[in-house]
């Protein structure tokens, strides 16, 4: 019996109980549709988190060597004199020139941020960036996810402006000056002052006549920031808060500043060379970040620089934790859903071979091998397994759309607008075909057991049940 003969009849089988067919095949059309949209919302997941990091951090970033493990306690010493010349080098060159979409500045700092008319300081991380160039990066965009941009408010022009975290306005005392919402006023204190606060507010008299002279950004607060520049001095700038913005979590939220890079560049470096911590870099598109790291590397190498390269994925663990979590949860439910197509074909198989054991007799009593009932059956559970497969796709893609125009959105980890809840499924075609094939293959190897039972029966022993 050749392979065609046997399709066409392993066909027509289906139909000899079509309920139980019918009950088969959306058991296998469940479990594609199960894994395709919890796949599809898995990437949906990743591509969000994905592009929220880019969006503020950029692909990568280029460090002086040793910053990444001891610049954080003390970053003014691992500064980049010729940021300029690096940004340059790296816009021009052949091979990372049509690859990069922005290369910009960053200096991160820390400190002490004090509002001394309510006599409340505290230790902040400060950002200094170029808020043209931020803006240009929160356009970033590759999955089309349509992440709400939040911008700060602040121009290449404002030279002494900036923004704080929720949490530290409210350490600060800030939250009706700012207008922040949900924000508890704090409990009444003794009248008392530290030492150091009475220094810190010395030096924040001297530059309150500089500030003075500077750009107004309306009737917005303003805070004192002291930090120690690189020679290792006290050094303190006044920084006119426009806004609060919520950082998404807590223990960033109560510390972050940020501020226009010369003001970060005056307070860390004074009258000195101005330098910058990072050069921060966004790619057209994520696939080409590892090309764009060797390729940095070569040219740091041929330039004698002393700098390294980090990606997204070294600064921001939380990223590959997520991911790998996600992809632990994404399998387990696929094992889970194969489990019940196999047992599901499994049962309809051996209800199959157990209603045919007079026919597979007869079929034996007339000339037919083993292998050819053997492959009949093996055909009949493949068939059911495509035609589950097929359906549970379509199933799977027409869902993905009805939920993707519903326009629901959710509030991932981390983030604190929400964002279009979309499941991305037309969008992985790899998935739909390893879904597709799996759920065929998993049909296929659970036919087989019921069907070599029925090869090997005797056909004495299947007449006799007539």
């Amino acid at each position: 019996m050749n392979l065609a003969y046997t399709v066409s009849i392993a066909f027509r089988n289906l139909f000899r109980n079509a309920r139980r067919s019918s009950i088969t095949v959306l058991s296998v059309a469940t479990g594609g549709i199960a894994v395709l949209m919890f796949g599809g919302f898995v990437a949906n997941i990743f591509h969000s988190l994905e592009t929220g990091l880019v969006m503020s951090g950029g692909h990568l970033q280029v460090f002086k060597q040793g910053y990444f493990h001891f610049g954080a306690g003390d970053p003014a010493s691992y500064g980049i004199a010729n940021y300029d010349e690096v940004m340059q080098t790296i816009k021009s060159d052949p091979q990372l020139g049509p690859m990069v979409t922005l290369a910009t500045p960053q200096l991160t700092l820390f400190g002490v941020a004090g509002n001394f008319k309510e006599g409340v300081s505290r230790t902040f991380l400060g950002v200094g960036f170029i808020p043209s160039d931020r803006r240009k990066m929160a356009q970033w965009d590759r999955y089309d996810m349509h992440i709400p941009i939040r911008l700060s408010g602040m121009t290449d022009e404002q030279t002494d402006v900036g923004i704080v975290g929720y949490g530290l306005a409210r350490v600060l005392h800030l939250c009706d000056a700012l207008q922040v919402k949900d924000c508890p006023q704090p409990p009444k204190k003794a009248e008392q002052k530290a030492a150091v606060d009475t220094d810190i507010q010395a030096l924040a008299s001297a530059e309150a006549q500089t500030a003075a002279q500077q750009t107004q950004a309306g009737d917005h607060p303003k805070i004192d920031l002291l930090a120690a520049t690189s020679q290792g001095a006290p050094n303190i700038v006044s920084l006119t808060v426009l806004k609060a913005q919520n950082q998404g979590f807590k223990e960033m939220d109560e510390v972050f500043v940020g501020m226009p890079l010369g003001l970060a560049q005056k307070l860390i470096y004074g009258r000195g060379t101005k330098q910058a911590t990072s050069v921060v870099v966004q790619l057209n598109d994520t696939d080409q970040l590892y090309q764009a790291v060797d390729r940095l590397n070569q040219l740091f190498q041929e330039k004698g620089w002393g700098l390294e390269v980090r990606t997204f994925h070294d600064l921001t663990p939380f990223y590959d934790q997520a991911t790998g979590m996600f992809r632990s949860i994404f399998a387990f439910l696929a094992v889970l859903m194969g489990a019940i197509v196999l047992f599901t074909v499994i049962n309809t198989m051996s209800m199959v071979v157990m209603e045919r054991t007079v026919e597979i007799g007869t079929l034996r009593a007339l000339g037919l091998r083993r292998n050819a009932v053997r492959l009949l059956f093996i055909v009949e559970g493949a068939l059911l397994g495509m035609v589950g497969a097929t359906l549970g796709v379509i199933s799977a893609i027409i869902l993905s759309i009805l939920v993707n125009a519903s326009h629901l959105t959710w509030l991932p980890p981390n983030n604190v607008e929400r964002i279009p809840l979309r499941v991305n499924v037309t969008a992985n075609p790899d998935l739909i075909l390893w879904t597709w094939i799996l759920l065929v293959v998993i049909a296929t190897l659970s036919a087989f057991f019921p069907a070599n039972r029925a090869a090997r029966l005797t056909v004495v022993n299947a007449l006799h049940q007539v």
